[in-house]
């Protein structure tokens, strides 16, 4: 079922989008901020497939896709690069954003190849679905997730276009517990499996805002958190359990805001584009 809406929603893969010489990169922030971007919409008339318990069946539901821009004084990293781009010459797909992920990149003046590190949550279309344009930053990755992305499954998937790029990139893996992505503690992802082999989850500890955590899809409805409710098609039931407790604790000892990615009511808790979270 998961197959099926990744294929309606993604349709193909736009094969690179070019870029034209432009302005150099503006300066590098005095402290780390976030950006919070447009990357598609998921619309469900029936929800049943985000819990196991049926609590949702024939229920809508309404996802964001975001992807985030974390702007550090050491170098700029994209968070989840959102749904693929519509095929050339063919209409959006419904869910498509009005504006590429490099247009609103643009509006910072970044272009993909400015970006020094990307990094997803995990290797599902409308997480992936830009990342092939990143193709020249350092991949940050779980070992087993990047197994999962490149497995032979994944590459007879429609959607592998969108990453193949990916596979040659200069790769840093996440094979500790935590990986501090600048070395000051302000960036950090945490191992988080269970909705997949190598699901992660990203703390940014913003001076003004707080700490944040991107949660990836350890949540996709809001009511899944205080009732601990596991998609259907979670890789794996009891890890995703006990990562909801681990980041439940990380949130609690760092007093960090919890961001579940998918709901619209977090995605409006941050500052609209193109303002920051400081």
């Amino acid at each position: 079922m998961y197959r099926m809406l990744a294929a309606a929603a993604a349709a193909a893969w736009l094969g690179g989008l070019g870029t034209t010489p432009a302005e150099a990169a503006p300066a590098a922030p005095r402290t780390v901020e976030l950006y919070t971007m447009d990357c598609g919409r998921i619309s469900l008339t029936n929800a049943d497939m985000f819990a196991d318990d049926g609590a949702y069946k024939g229920v809508a539901a309404e996802m964001v896709v975001p992807c985030y821009l974390i702007r550090h004084p050491r170098g700029d990293l994209v968070w989840d690069t959102g749904l693929p781009p519509p095929a050339a010459g063919k209409p959006p797909p419904p869910g498509t954003p009005a504006r590429s992920l490099a247009e609103q990149l643009g509006d910072l003046g970044l272009k993909p190849a400015d970006i020094a590190y990307v990094s997803l949550s995990h290797s599902h279309f409308d997480h992936i679905g830009n990342a092939g344009l990143f193709a020249g930053s350092t991949w940050i990755v779980d070992p087993r997730e990047r197994e999962t992305a490149f497995s032979d499954t994944a590459r007879k998937s429609p959607n592998f276009a969108a990453y193949a790029a990916l596979e040659t990139a200069k790769t840093r893996l996440v094979e500790q517990p935590t990986l501090d992505v600048f070395g000051d503690g302000k960036v950090v992802i945490h191992k988080a499996p269970g909705h997949t082999p190598g699901h992660t989850v990203l703390l940014v500890r913003l001076q003004e805002t707080g700490p944040l955590i991107l949660t990836g899809d350890l949540w996709h409805i809001a009511a899944s958190r205080p009732n601990r409710r596991v998609p259907r098609f979670n890789f794996d039931k009891a890890q995703t359990l006990q990562t909801m407790d681990a980041v439940e604790t990380l949130a609690k000892a760092e007093k960090a805001r919890l961001i579940l990615q998918h709901t619209p009511e977090d995605f409006a808790g941050l500052p609209t584009f193109p303002k920051p979270a400081r």
